[in-house]
């Protein structure tokens, strides 16, 4: 499950445990919403709580079937969190009387359709470091600075496989058909925790080979990955870390369609330009496969899954970061913006070049 980080620094002290007071989550819907129609939208803020266990006691107090509540996305319980929710317009009276001491509804809008899952741009979220030393905030500081510019791989966090971490071993062991499950709600859950594993393995792959490319010399590079000069020369002239394969398939960026990467120095410019991404395989049934080169390398992390597969952004970009250093309490706060699915906590990690997990 190891990652390859795409900076090179040296690990950087610092302290985060995941809290209410340390990371707070803030969704940004998809749309504004018309103020107008027969659902009711609810801003909620919860802490210390997942995001089912709010909806059970909205379901519990206010009489609202689960299944009528509409959500964008999950939240973590050890957080501060903010995220919309929605439900028929026949409970908004019934919500006058509700209460619980770790729930609060912010704000309610009218709409005309019922929230999906999905239907976000993405979160901001807001980050307290602790023990950072002044001259590790100031590596810190150095290290958003390349980010701000680069972007990061877009891996899936350690949330994705356990609180033990070996969901996904579970899952190939049923891909594999070494183990049954019967519960069809666990059984999806490990078959993606395997999916994501094999998607975070070709990822690392990739970000490996973008520091060959970015380190040696054409001469050396040839011996090393065994390419022709001219698709050598072709990935050493791409100004960006993240370089991109003849075969890639890539999708606009932050939505849209898929399409085949056909001359990867032209795409290589709109990548830098963020107006497009490339994916990465989460393998399973009616899931387009790259070509020529990017396949070859693909096809090593690729396997038949009967569950239906998809195409995930193997790279994205970091937005709105700011931060601030409160030196007398050695506390460094970072805010920021990330797209739909990607993980604030690959991001912590790729600043302090080390698990997180490690410093709880």
């Amino acid at each position: 499950m190891d990652r390859i980080f795409f900076l090179s620094h040296a690990p950087i002290d610092l302290y985060f445990k995941q809290s209410p007071e340390t990371f707070v989550v803030e969704e940004v819907p998809l749309y504004p919403f018309k103020e107008e129609g027969e659902h009711l939208v609810l801003k909620v803020r919860k802490k210390n709580l997942t995001t089912w266990q709010m909806l059970q006691s909205l379901s519990e107090q206010i009489g609202v079937k689960l299944r009528d509540i509409g959500y964008a996305g999950l939240k973590d319980k050890n957080a501060l969190t903010y995220q919309f929710i929605s439900m028929p317009k026949k409970y908004e009276k019934s919500l006058a009387n509700f209460s619980h001491p770790n729930i609060k509804i912010i704000e309610s809008h009218l709409h005309t359709n019922k929230i999906r899952l999905g239907h976000l741009k993405g979160n901001k979220f807001f980050v307290r470091l602790k023990k950072v030393l002044p001259h590790n905030a100031k590596k810190i500081e150095n290290v958003l600075a390349i980010i701000q510019k680069e972007g990061i791989p877009n891996y899936f966090g350690y949330q994705r496989f356990g609180i033990e971490g070996d969901n996904y071993l579970l899952g190939k062991e049923i891909v594999e058909k070494r183990r049954k499950e019967r519960n069809i709600k666990k059984r999806k859950l490990f078959i993606n925790a395997y999916q994501s594993h094999l998607f975070n393995l070709w990822l690392s792959k990739r970000v490996e080979r973008s520091r060959l490319i970015e380190s040696f010399s054409s001469k050396e590079l040839r011996d090393i990955l065994d390419l022709p000069d001219e698709m050598i020369k072709n990935l050493k002239a791409q100004e960006q870390f993240f370089k991109i394969y003849p075969g890639d398939i890539a999708k606009h960026y932050p939505k849209g369609k898929l399409f085949f990467v056909d001359d990867p120095l032209a795409e290589a410019k709109r990548f830098q330009s963020r107006d497009i991404s490339p994916t990465g395989l989460l393998p399973g049934a009616k899931t387009p496969r790259a070509e020529g080169l990017a396949r070859e390398i693909e096809k090593d992390f690729d396997e038949e899954i009967e569950l239906k597969g998809d195409r995930r952004y193997a790279w994205v970009f970091v937005e709105d970061i700011e931060t601030n250093y409160k030196e007398d309490k050695a506390w460094f706060e970072l805010g920021f913006f990330l797209p739909k699915g990607s993980y604030a906590t690959i991001l912590l990690e790729e600043i302090a070049h080390r698990k997180l997990k490690e410093s709880e």
